[in-house]
């Protein structure tokens, strides 16, 4: 781990030169790539590693700033310290875009508060950990329980507010093809039409409602396909935390061009051939719920 960490240090000299000079080029920063690796003595067999990081966090720079600034509302991004900004983006891209069996998100989180510690303020350590810590939770905190036996704590007064939520996923049918219509969000994930369910409504009633207000799109909700419960913060909340429930349905829609409204963290929604579902990056808890979707589809279409 001693050698990735150094590894990390290499990219970030790069990232934080790039912020500096807006004439450098890819092939550039893969040549200063080099230089550093020298300098600092990374070992030769972490170059496809540091190649891959540095790509990745320059190809995904903009939707990596989008969640700086959705993650750190009171600090413009352009105000945040340039090694801290910089930090900031080789964490996200690990914790959104890498490989979770090889970096686990609290390994990415870990390793961009060391870094911050070691090249930042002494505040910068905090102000990493805040910002990599939203975006965790907002992720649903991927692996918090693993290798661990411990409970989630509740707020003092033993009660965690309780929030209902409704999401589809929803199909069509054009010629002898089927379509899923899915959402983008900033952190890099494809998922569901989702949203609260509004008091005394029905959850069929609120899936129609949701996925009109999201994409446009009129659906007959046909079935429920999964639920699940997972905790996510609330700065209203005593102990700063709900618990969501949240069920999903089939939904069927006619194939029409879908009007996203980019709101709550949203920046595109697209229809995609059944086929190609697959292969898409899903939310671990989203994944069954579509794969359950796409199952049923499947089995009518063979009747």
């Amino acid at each position: 781990m001693a050698n990735r960490h150094l590894a990390r240090s290499v990219v970030l000299q790069v990232l934080f030169e790039r912020d500096a000079s807006s004439a450098m080029s890819l092939d550039d920063c893969v040549s200063r790539l080099a230089d550093y690796a020298k300098e600092f003595g990374a070992r030769e067999s972490d170059m496809s590693f540091m190649k891959a990081l540095l790509q990745t966090a320059i190809a995904k720079q903009k939707e990596i700033d989008e969640v700086i600034v959705r993650a750190a509302p009171e600090w413009p991004l352009e105000k945040i310290a340039a090694i801290d900004r910089n930090i900031l983006r080789l964490g996200l891209t690990e914790l959104l875009f890498a490989d979770r069996a090889q970096v686990p998100a609290k390994v990415a989180i870990n390793e961009a508060i060391e870094l911050a510690k070691s090249f930042g303020s002494g505040s910068s350590g905090r102000f990493v950990n805040g910002v990599l810590g939203a975006v965790y939770v907002e992720l649903g905190e991927p692996g918090k329980n693993e290798g661990s036996g411990r409970k989630k704590e509740l707020p003092k007064n033993g009660k965690m507010p309780l929030e209902e939520l409704v999401g589809a996923v929803v199909y069509a049918r054009e010629g002898a093809e089927v379509y899923l219509a899915l959402v983008h969000d900033i952190f890099g994930h494809w998922t569901l039409s989702k949203g609260k369910l509004q008091p005394e409504e029905k959850h069929e009633d609120g899936v129609r409602r949701k996925v009109k207000e999201e994409i446009g799109l009129e659906v007959d909700v046909e079935e429920q396909l999964g639920e699940n419960e997972y905790i996510a913060n609330d700065s209203n909340a005593s102990g700063g935390k709900k618990k969501r429930h949240a069920r999903y349905f089939l939904a069927r829609a006619v194939f029409a061009d879908i009007s996203l409204k980019k709101e709550g963290g949203l920046d595109d929604a697209q229809w995609f051939p059944l086929a190609s579902v697959g292969d898409l990056n899903f939310y671990d808890d989203i994944l069954p719920v579509v794969t359950r979707a796409i199952n049923i589809l499947a089995q009518r279409g063979r009747k």
